[in-house]
């Protein structure tokens, strides 16, 4: 694989990451050198505009127009990914490289989210390591924590902050009492947000993420079918401000748990989670992510989640592990053992909610919520009605006692075909971690 003391390596893709490892390689190679035993040299790279000016040393290097020429080129050893992408070309190229046997390092969320199973198989198959710590939470090392420094536990629960674009924004709304479209405006001005920000705030890049650390933590199939997703479209000032009063701070959350029975639920949605657990207190572009494991009880993790540097720093971490030799299954055991992955439908969870509504006020309003609750066997914890503006619009904010997910569903929706509901409920899953 490697060709003297060199471990030369081919890059396709220099955008913001592309360009951080070129930075990182050149910065760190006497250590980088000295802690693998091999020179990291980056000899060819792929990307669409050879003549832009991006601030490295690429001279020397050999360019490829077509990157699934860079997998079978004679002069690379380990090919890196960081176009992005689920389909191609960064599929066609990963699965190039393997089928070469040169191993792959990416930072492709996306791309094993949706084909992490077949990726694995023909990593098994070629006997090619596939690593891809730097799709997951920056530079934050979860994926070989998980893999390696947690292998002698069975996990139980895992939760996290994996999107840093959602995390800016929901701290922002509380530090300033602003609502979501304005601090989304300024994440995008400060290049926290891309132009287009619909994949981070909808939840769908934390639900990649999660689907990559469930399959790792539990050992069965990549499934984003059996992910429950929900963004942050929904929240305002007025939820955070609430929220705050309650005792609890509103972030987004990737949960993956593994039941009794064998079942595994995955979800992500905005939460209100306890000011004091640790989640709560990782805030800006941070992530965040907490561990439940048999032996070593509770793991915190927290880290910048993105960005060129802590990105690149994951991907040469990679290659330092190929350098040495020192390699696992992308899944931390075979393809061939992963089991298939038995959901929990959202509607079977048990959890406590908070709900707010817009009612007018008027006599007998909380009378006939309540009896919509009792209905549906949903225990009240708390109620929060403030002032009175007859026959105008009120809030009224409850909280419940533990209660099962569809039942909540279902008066909720009873409750918004209620004459005196002016607004369609706003709900939110209270996680008491």
């Amino acid at each position: 694989m490697t060709t003297g003391a060199q471990l030369r390596v081919g890059l396709a893709g220099l955008g913001t990451v592309g360009v951080g490892v070129c930075k990182l390689l050149a910065k760190n190679a006497q250590a980088l050198e000295k802690r693998c035993g091999k020179k990291l040299v980056i000899t060819a790279v792929s990307a669409r505009n050879r003549y832009k000016e991006r601030g490295v040393d690429l001279s020397g290097v050999t360019w490829y127009k077509d990157p699934l020429a860079l997998a079978t080129a004679e002069e690379v050893d380990v090919v890196v990914e960081v176009m992005g992408g689920s389909g191609d070309p960064a599929k066609a190229l990963v699965e190039a490289a393997l089928r070469a046997k040169k191993p792959v390092v990416t930072a492709n969320k996306a791309l094993l989210a949706e084909h992490g199973r077949a990726l694995a198989q023909l990593e098994e198959e070629t006997k090619t390591a596939l690593c891809a710590e730097a799709a997951v939470a920056g530079g934050i090392p979860i994926l070989k924590t998980l893999r390696e420094g947690l292998a002698a536990n069975t996990i139980f629960e895992l939760h996290g902050i994996l999107n840093g674009t959602c995390n800016y924004i929901l701290t922002e709304m509380l530090e300033t009492g602003r609502d979501f479209a304005e601090v989304l405006q300024e994440a995008q001005t400060l290049g926290y947000a891309e132009a287009d920000p619909s994949f981070d705030i909808d939840g769908v890049d934390a639900a990649h993420k999660l689907t990559l650390l469930s399959a790792m933590a539990f050992g069965v199939e990549v499934s984003m079918r059996d992910t429950f997703v929900e963004g942050i479209r929904k929240i305002n000032a007025v939820d955070i401000a609430y929220a705050t009063e309650l005792g609890y701070r509103i972030k987004l959350l990737g949960i993956a748990k593994r039941h009794e029975d064998g079942r595994i639920e995955q979800r992500v949605h905005p939460c209100m989670v306890p000011k004091h657990a640790p989640i709560a207190k990782v805030d800006g572009v941070f992530n965040g992510v907490v561990i439940q494991g048999d032996f070593v009880d509770k793991i915190v993790m927290e880290g910048r989640g993105a960005g060129a540097g802590p990105t690149a720093s994951a991907v040469v971490a990679d290659l330092v592990d190929i350098a040495r030799a020192n390699t696992s299954p992308l899944f931390g055991q075979p393809a061939s053992l992963l089991g298939p992955l038995r959901s929990l439908p959202l509607g079977q969870r048990s959890g406590t909610f908070y709900v707010r509504l817009m009612v007018v006020d008027r006599p007998g309003v909380i009378a006939e919520v309540s009896a919509i609750l009792r209905d549906e066997q949903v225990s009240l914890e708390a109620l929060l009605q403030r002032g009175r503006a007859p026959g105008e619009a009120v809030p009224v904010v409850f909280t419940t006692h533990d209660t099962n997910e569809a039942a909540m569903q279902r008066a909720l929706q009873s409750i918004s075909r209620l004459n005196s509901v002016i607004e369609p409920p706003q709900m939110l899953r209270i996680e008491s971690f």
